[in-house]
């Protein structure tokens, strides 16, 4: 592997007008896009409104049928050569997305790498849509049934994971055959520009993806979405932001796929091996600085375990070095911006009020830059707001419980279910634990379950559908029936 290249070498190379109909829009850039490590600008974009958004729409309307009737086999070489492309830019990539959200090289080397698994899963997907014949039971026609593509989608991708997370909705889109608009994070749109040109390199027709950079996604998404010829709106962010547009996609009847906020438990039972358990608590929760629907939120730790996975998870925790993420020695990178520092700061300053202790870290670091000390807390009480809400940083708040069924009872009791973690060497009593666990996904024993073959989603308000797996293929196909008579 080469080495990373430079950031002005990255930057030099971006485009930042929006995609659409397969051309770079000549705009004027005026959205400023942060490095959210010591708060320079790194480059400014197009800011569309709604009438950039609703000609985008257009092209994707307009080479729908086009890219449905393209043959599965086809779709699957193009997403392999997206795949292929991925890999021989993954240093540019992950250069990118560290210069823009701030995880670690690393980290982001990973996260690219994920992206393009996801391209390679749905390449071998797609060519297997499904369908059936067969004779009714009255034997006086045949059923048959046709997997057909939804239609145009838009796609709504969050500052987290920039690529990765396109990718887990261009991709599946692509391969049911359905036209796509993307609109990124105003956070974080680099990088998914970054993508779109490389979809051109590898053949993508034009008007089959498009994308739009904003800096109002009401006043752009809203148009699309009360649009007749819109299908399907997929969205990754907050569980705040799902019910809205979930309430305008309402409207429509759209076919949605929502993956929402998370509140995950990480459970450490009395059988826990700690050597594990610890190693997973690090992995769970500090993963992108904390910054995941999929982090650690609470931790519920057997009494008599506690104290010992409290000691070591702080030094764990104290270990890691804090600072720019394209510093090999840094562990841990900046948060998104200044008001993701300040919410993470509110909740910790709460915990402690109600009685907390700050077992390390604990402060925000002066700038440049938005970076909060990794942290744990322990005798964490039921009333702190930390509990109850997403952290979205680093920060691992601890409590106690007595009885497993104590434990279950801490670990449901949130309106969020997007995933939860549980450790345990008694496998009846700790898979018995996964099962009851109201979450759309569980780690037994494991700190990271996202796997593009495995079907990503949550319960209750942590969204709908799944992306990922074959269910992820599902979710941008209808099922059509022809009653054949004889």
């Amino acid at each position: 592997m080469s080495s990373s290249p430079t950031p002005a070498d990255v930057l030099a190379k971006l485009p930042v007008g929006h995609y659409i109909n397969g051309r770079w829009t000549d705009c004027q850039p005026v959205l400023a896009v942060e490095n959210p490590a010591n708060g320079t600008i790194l480059a400014r974009v197009a800011d569309a409104d709604a009438a950039v958004g609703l000609r985008a729409l257009g092209a994707a309307v307009d080479a729908q049928q086009r890219w449905a009737d393209t043959a599965p086999r086809t779709r699957s070489d193009l997403l392999m050569r997206v795949f292929r492309l991925l890999h021989e830019r993954t240093e540019y990539l992950a250069t990118l997305i560290t210069l823009e959200m701030g995880k670690p090289y690393a980290e982001a080397l990973g996260e690219v790498a994920y992206g393009a698994e996801f391209f390679r899963w749905f390449a071998e997907e797609g060519v297997r849509p499904g369908g059936g014949y067969g004779t009714a039971p009255n034997g006086t026609k045949r059923i048959v049934t046709l997997r057909q593509p939804v239609g145009p989608v838009l796609a709504i991708t969050p500052w987290n994971f920039p690529l990765a997370m396109g990718a887990r909705k261009i991709a599946p889109a692509l391969a049911a055959g359905c036209t796509i608009v993307v609109k990124p994070a105003p956070q974080t749109p680099l990088t998914t520009l970054a993508l779109m040109a490389l979809l051109e390199d590898a053949g993508v027709p034009a008007g089959v993806v498009n994308c739009v950079t904003t800096s109002d996604a009401a006043a752009v998404c809203a148009p699309l979405i009360a649009h007749p010829a819109l299908r399907k709106l997929t969205f990754t962010g907050s569980t705040a932001v799902g019910k809205v547009l979930l309430a305008q996609a309402a409207q429509r009847v759209l076919r949605t796929s929502m993956e929402l906020g998370g509140n995950a438990p990480f459970v450490v039972l009395a059988s826990a091996d700690l050597d594990k358990a610890v190693a997973g608590a690090v992995a769970a929760k500090m993963r992108n600085c904390g910054e995941a629907c999929t982090a650690a939120n609470r931790f519920l730790v057997h009494e008599s375990l506690a104290e010992e996975f409290a000691e070591r998870f702080a030094a764990e925790l104290a270990g890691l070095t804090l600072g720019d993420g394209l510093d090999p020695a840094t562990r841990v990178g900046p948060l998104i911006d200044a008001p993701a520092v300040a919410s993470v700061a509110s909740l910790v300053d709460d915990a402690v009020r109600h009685g907390a202790e700050v077992r390390t870290g604990g402060q925000r670091r002066s700038g440049p830059g938005h970076f909060f000390e990794p942290t744990v807390l322990t005798d964490v009480p039921a009333r702190a707001r930390i509990l109850h809400s997403e952290i979205f940083g680093p920060v691992a708040p601890i409590a106690t419980f007595a009885t497993t069924a104590e434990a279950l009872a801490a670990a449901n009791d949130t309106e969020a279910g997007l995933i939860g973690y549980v450790y345990g060497e008694n496998l009846g009593e700790t898979l018995a634990f996964a099962e009851r666990l109201h979450t759309g996904m569980v780690g037994v024993n494991a700190g990271v379950v996202s796997d593009p073959a495995a079907p990503f989603g949550g319960v209750k308000a942590s969204g709908l559908g799944r992306e990922g797996g074959r269910e992820g293929l599902d979710e941008y196909l209808e099922t059509k029936y022809i009653g054949l008579a004889l």
